[in-house]
C-alpha cells in the first residue's frame, strides 16, 4: 500500500482537488508577466539625441524637418542614429539635392540627453530610469510548501509595488532580483504542492491543463501593457493581484507527504481528514488513523530518519543519471525559450502583437503536449519537443531577412515547442525525484533553468557578430539536450517516488 492508495480513499481527485488546483494556477495568470515584464517596462522606444535647447522650442510641424539637420542617419541609413549628433547643424542636409559627405562631418554623442517616441511606450525604464532558488530550496525544505508559498506571494506583492518608486535603475534591478526570488517560490513550491495532493491516474491532465494559466497570463500582460503604455502602472498592476493570492493562500493544506517525512503524522492525519470532508468522505475519518497513515508511508518514515541535500542527487547512481539529464533539459529549454521569447521588437511588427501570438501557440502547443504525455508517454515526449524546437531553429537560419512573415511563423512554432518542454519537464521531474529529495531535486534544476534563462539575453549579441550565430547556439543547446532526454526513465502512470530505495529499485 502506499501514499497514492490514500488519495483515493479520501476522495481521489475531488472537490478539494479541483479547488486546490485551481487556487495554486491561478497565480500563473500573473507570473507570465513577472518573467516576461521585461520585454514592456524595459522595452526600448525609437529614441534619438535630444537637439540643443534653443533649437527644441521650435514649432512641431518643423521638428520632423530639423532632425535632419541635426542627427545623422545610422549605418543602414533607414532610421535616425541613436547615439550621435552633428557638432553643429548642418542646414544644407534639408535641401533635396544636397549630396554631401555625411561620414566626414563631425559629430558628438548625446549631451543634452535623448528624445524617446512614445507611441509604443508612454514611458519604460530604458527612459526614464536609466540615467541615473537556492534561498528558496532551503526554506521549503525546512517550513514546507505552503508557508513558503504564502510567503512568496506577499514578497512578490510587497517587492512589485515597492519598485514603482525606484529613481534610478539600480534600485530597480535590486527590487526586480528579490522579486525574482520570490517567483521561483512561487513557481516551485505550488508545483509540489499541487502534484502531492493529485491522484497518479489524473497527474498528467491536471499538471498539462493547469500550465494553460501561465499560457493566457502572457496575453493578459500584452493587453495590460498595450492598455498602460507606462511602466509604472505596469508593473504596480501584474504585482497588486498578489496580496488577493496572500489572502487566499491561508486555506492550503500543508502537503501530507512532506509532513509525515518531517515527522509531523498527527498534522498530516488532520490534513487528511479535511480533505475526506471537503469531498465527502466523512465515512473515511474515522477509519484514517496514525497506525494507518504510517502503515502506507513506513519507507517514507523510514528515510525520514536521515537528513538529504543536493549532494544525495548524485550519490547513487539512478539519482546520478536523473540529475545530469535533467540538468541539460531545464537549462536547454529555458535557455532556447527566454532566447525567443525576450526579443520580440526583432521581429518589425507590433511588440504587443507579437506577445499575444507567442502566448496563443501555447496552446496548440500544450495540447499537443497533452497527447503525447498521455499516449507516447514522458521520454518520448520530452526529446520530441526539444528536438522539434531545434529543427525550426536551424530551419529559420536559411530563410531571407526580407521573408519576414515565414521567419515569424517559425520563430512561433520553435517556441511553441521550446513551451510543450517546459510543460514536459515540470511534470516530469516531479515525478522522477522521490518524496523525501523532491523539493531539492526541483530547485537544484530549475536553479539550472535561471541559468539557462539569463545566458539567453546575452547571445542576443552574437547577432552583431553573424546573425545566425545565436539561433545556432539555441538549437545546438535543445538538440544536445534531447540526446540527454533519451536516457531518462520513463513515469508514465507510475506511482510517484518516496525514497530514493524507490528509485534505485525502479530505475
Amino acid at each position: 500500500m502506499a501514499f497514492s492508495d490514500l488519495l483515493e480513499e479520501v476522495g481521489g481527485f475531488g472537490r478539494y482537488q479541483w479547488l486546490h488546483v485551481t487556487l495554486i494556477s491561478l497565480p500563473g495568470l500573473m507570473m507570465a508577466s513577472q518573467n516576461l515584464l521585461n520585454n514592456f517596462v524595459s522595452g526600448i522606444p525609437a529614441h534619438h539625441c535630444s537637439l540643443p535647447a534653443n533649437q527644441s522650442l521650435l514649432n512641431l510641424s518643423l521638428y520632423t524637418q530639423l532632425l535632419r539637420a541635426f542627427i545623422p542617419p545610422d549605418p543602414s541609413g533607414n532610421r535616425l542614429d541613436r547615439c550621435s549628433r552633428f557638432v553643429k547643424p548642418q542646414w544644407h542636409l534639408l535641401t533635396t539635392n544636397s549630396s554631401a559627405n555625411i561620414s566626414e562631418l563631425q559629430t558628438e554623442g548625446c549631451v543634452d540627453g535623448w528624445t524617446f517616441d512614445q507611441s509604443e511606450f508612454i514611458s519604460t525604464t530604458v527612459s526614464e530610469v536609466t540615467n541615473d532558488s537556492h534561498l528558496i530550496l532551503c526554506l521549503s525544505i525546512r517550513f514546507g510548501r505552503r508557508i513558503v508559498l504564502i510567503w512568496s506571494y506577499l514578497q512578490i506583492g510587497v517587492l512589485g509595488c515597492s519598485s514603482v518608486l525606484s529613481s534610478s535603475f539600480s534600485v530597480y534591478c535590486i527590487f526586480r532580483f528579490l522579486n525574482g526570488m520570490a517567483v521561483s517560490g512561487v513557481i516551485l513550491n505550488g508545483f509540489s504542492l499541487k502534484v502531492e495532493w493529485i491522484p497518479t491516474k489524473t497527474r498528467t491532465v491536471v499538471g498539462t491543463l493547469s500550465s494553460f494559466f501561465f499560457t493566457f497570463g502572457q496575453m493578459i500582460l500584452a493587453g495590460l501593457a498595450y492598455w498602460l503604455k507606462d511602466w509604472r502602472m505596469l508593473q504596480l498592476s501584474v504585482s497588486a493581484p498578489h496580496f488577493l493570492f496572500f489572502a487566499y493562500s491561508w486555506w492550503y493544506s500543508e502537503s501530507a507527504r512532506w509532513l509525515v517525512v518531517n515527522r509531523r503524522s498527527e498534522d498530516a492525519l488532520k490534513s487528511l481528514h479535511r480533505v475526506a470532508r471537503i469531498n465527502g468522505k466523512p465515512e473515511v475519518i474515522n477509519k484514517l488513523t496514525v497506525e494507518v497513515l504510517h502503515s502506507h508511508m513506513r519507507k517514507e518514515i523510514e528515510s525520514s530518519q536521515s537528513s538529504f541535500s543536493a549532494i544525495d542527487l548524485m550519490r547513487t547512481r539512478g539519482m546520478r543519471r536523473i540529475s545530469i539529464c535533467l540538468i541539460a533539459v531545464w537549462f536547454s529549454t529555458s535557455f532556447a525559450y527566454y532566447g525567443l521569447a525576450m526579443d520580440l521588437q526583432k521581429f518589425g511588427v507590433s511588440i504587443y502583437l507579437m506577445q499575444v501570438i507567442f502566448g496563443a501557440v501555447d496552446i496548440p502547443a500544450k495540447l499537443l503536449a497533452l497527447g503525447l504525455l498521455s499516449y507516447l508517454g514522458r521520454r518520448v515526449s520530452q526529446v520530441s519537443c526539444l528536438f522539434l524546437s531545434a529543427v525550426i531553429i536551424f530551419a529559420n537560419i536559411f530563410v531571407p531577412p526580407d521573408m519576414q512573415t515565414l521567419r515569424t511563423t517559425l520563430a512561433c512554432l520553435g517556441k511553441a515547442f521550446t513551451s510543450a518542454s517546459f510543460t514536459t519537464v515540470y511534470l516530469y521531474t516531479g515525478e522522477l525525484y522521490p518524496t523525501v529529495i523532491r523539493q531539492t531535486g526541483m530547485g537544484f534544476v530549475s536553479t539550472m533553468s535561471r541559468l539557462g534563462s539569463m545566458a539567453a539575453p546575452a547571445v542576443l549579441i552574437l547577432d552583431e557578430v553573424w546573425p545566425a550565430l545565436p539561433s545556432i547556439v539555441y538549437g545546438g543547446a535543445a538538440v544536445l539536450a534531447s540526446g540527454f532526454a533519451c536516457f531518462l526513465p520513463e513515469t508514465l502512470n507510475i506511482p510517484l517516488p518516496d525514497t530514493v530505495e524507490d528509485v534505485e529499485e525502479k530505475w
